[in-house]
């Protein structure tokens, strides 16, 4: 039953007991650098490009860092992350979605919470360089991904287990709950970001990319129903929402993997506590704290959070 019902998670002030301002300190006012990282551009198989920025230090265990919608390998969560495995002696790898980390990917695709193929990459090049034991990290879409990469693909005995925070398990109730109050501050965000993206990929490919369409987007709705779902392959913004959401997944998984989603998220929903299926599942582990936000858990008088601390503990029980 790896349901655990009392999170150790507490939050360091009854300010931060507010799921709003425990997100926006995080994603606006935290600040913590990124590691010295060497940087190397990986050739796809279908012809694009990825970055992945890495530190190399035991030659043993390796953690792959998984940032999430419109982030990149040096998003604050990543760096706090990065930098507490790394004084643990892992190596680390904070791989960049196409499109993201600074430099325009080759091709019309974009990056899509089912990218597995990609996350596959990224593993296949960690596993090269000779690591015994990889573990992951999701952030957000990143935990998106993850999931979906335990869920459908067989799982090298070399990957020991994963830890996915701030995971909308299903995309649709995610994006509905984003249109809410004021979270549609968070989703103006995104969505300014997103539009700039595509602004880019139209001038790029003006058969591929309506122009037009790009000014009419407001929520995920239209970005996906435009965008994601034709570029990528999908029948539908539907069809898109309901294959990529791990919600319809997790029971395929094999692999120890621990979700943490604090109960007060503003981006996610009802369906993205997936009781049930942990209750039912020997590998999926579902924590979830009060208090945290999205992507936040701040501790007190530390510049780390409660997620990359748990991550490490969770790891150590993936042996």
């Amino acid at each position: 039953m790896p349901i655990i019902e009392q999170s150790e998670y507490n939050s360091p002030s009854i300010m931060h007991r507010n799921r709003h301002v425990s997100t926006i300190y995080a994603a606006l006012f935290k600040k913590f650098d990124a590691p010295e990282y060497t940087r190397e551009k990986i050739e796809l198989n279908d012809g694009d490009f990825i970055n992945i920025d890495f530190i190399l230090k035991d030659s043993k265990k390796a953690v792959i860092l998984c940032h999430g919608l419109e982030g990149d390998s040096r998003r604050t969560y990543n760096n706090s992350c990065a930098v507490y495995f790394e004084h643990k002696d892992f190596s680390v790898f904070a791989w960049n979605n196409r499109t993201c980390g600074g430099e325009m990917n080759r091709l019309p695709r974009l990056y899509h919470h089912g990218a597995v193929d990609d996350l596959d990459e990224v593993v296949q090049f960690v596993f090269q360089k000779g690591f015994k034991e990889v573990y992951l990290i999701g952030y957000s879409m990143g935990g998106v991904q993850l999931l979906n990469y335990f869920g459908w693909t067989k799982i090298d005995a070399r990957i020991k287990g994963g830890v996915c925070v701030s995971v909308p398990t299903h995309i649709a109730t995610s994006a509905a709950v984003l249109k809410q109050g004021f979270n549609r501050v968070y989703l103006k965000n995104f969505t300014i970001d997103i539009k700039r993206k595509l602004k880019h990929k139209a001038a790029q490919f003006p058969d591929f990319i309506n122009r037009d369409q790009i000014d009419s987007i407001t929520t995920f709705d239209e970005v996906d129903h435009y965008f994601t779902a034709p570029l990528h392959g999908f029948a539908s913004r539907d069809d898109y929402y309901q294959q990529v959401s791990p919600e319809f997944s997790l029971k395929d998984i094999t692999t120890p993997v621990l979700i943490i989603n604090s109960l007060d998220d503003p981006f996610l929903g009802e369906r993205c506590y997936p009781r049930a299926i942990a209750q039912d599942s020997t590998y999926v582990y579902l924590e979830t704290p009060k208090y945290g936000g999205h992507c936040a858990f701040p501790l007190r008088n530390s510049m780390y959070s409660y997620a990359e601390k748990r991550a490490y503990e969770f790891f150590k029980s993936c042996k």
